[in-house]
């Protein structure tokens, strides 16, 4: 997300750059989450449980760091929505209350972010319900000034750097689980040869399923299963998985699709390709 303002010559221009980290153990500057960014528990309505989170300063100086919530939805173009805690349908936000929201961090130690999960103890709950706690180093970090001839300012670069950790919470073995198939496209270029599908959970529970294809020519010849890697799908959420098909020679083929959560929960589609 980038916001830039403009003015006349005589002042600043601004540049905000806001980088999302999303990786395991992915540094902030010089401070990294230890461990999963990714916190899931089953409980039932009404019960408690708590968890925390750690962070590591392993750079030479003090790091400053805000700790806040937000909801997250995201789909298969790869849109991103990180909205107000407790916007979204099956946000669990109200339920966590975390302490401290800002930590100083001096070098080479390590911080904890405590939190508490107290799910409603409304009985109709059922499936999966999720939220983010938002750790960003502070804002100041990676700021540079640029000046004129005449010494004037005329940009500041301002890096805000955060990432999130998904707190997840499954009602028991409760909820719905159904996947939908989206869009599909084929894409070819001179060096690679790709099938894109994109998945929708339209249940009630995460998924984490593996998918992949088992592709046949026209004489129903086997010609080999093509995998992608898992993800994670909340439920109303969607992505996209890719399949690389680089060396498939060209021909009509029949693709058999399936996603498999690891469970008994199974789901295929077939399609027809033509690789051209």
């Amino acid at each position: 997300m980038q916001k830039l303002y403009l003015r006349n010559s005589n002042l600043f221009y601004l540049l905000f750059l806001l980088v999302f980290l999303l990786l395991t153990d992915t540094c902030l500057a010089s401070v990294s989450v230890v461990g999963e960014l990714t916190r899931a528990k089953s409980a039932s309505p009404g019960v408690k449980y708590d968890g925390i989170i750690v962070l590591k300063n392993t750079g030479d100086s003090t790091s400053q760091v805000k700790i806040y919530q937000t909801d997250y939805f995201f789909t298969s173009d790869g849109t991103n929505v990180y909205g107000d805690p407790g916007s979204m349908p099956r946000s669990n936000a109200g339920w966590i209350t975390f302490t401290p929201n800002l930590l100083s961090i001096p070098p080479k130690e390590t911080s904890t972010v405590y939190y508490t999960v107290k799910i409603s103890e409304d009985t109709g709950l059922k499936g999966t319900y999720w939220s983010m706690l938002m750790v960003e180093l502070s804002s100041g970090a990676g700021s540079q000034i640029v000046k004129d001839r005449d010494g004037e300012a005329r940009m500041g670069i301002q890096v805000v750097i955060r990432y999130g950790v998904q707190i997840v919470t499954d009602i028991g073995d409760t909820g719905t689980m159904n996947i939908k198939f989206l869009d599909k496209k084929l894409v070819r270029s001179d060096k690679e040869t790709t099938f894109h599908l994109d998945v929708e959970n339209t249940g009630e529970r995460r998924l984490k399923p593996l998918l992949w294809a088992e592709l046949y020519n026209t004489e129903g010849e086997n010609i080999g299963r093509f995998e992608s890697e898992k993800k994670i799908i909340y439920p109303g959420c969607s992505v996209r998985h890719s399949l690389d098909l680089t060396g498939v020679p060209k021909g009509e083929y029949k693709a058999l699709v399936i996603v498999d959560n690891g469970d008994e929960n199974l789901f295929g589609a077939q399609y027809s390709l033509s690789i051209e």
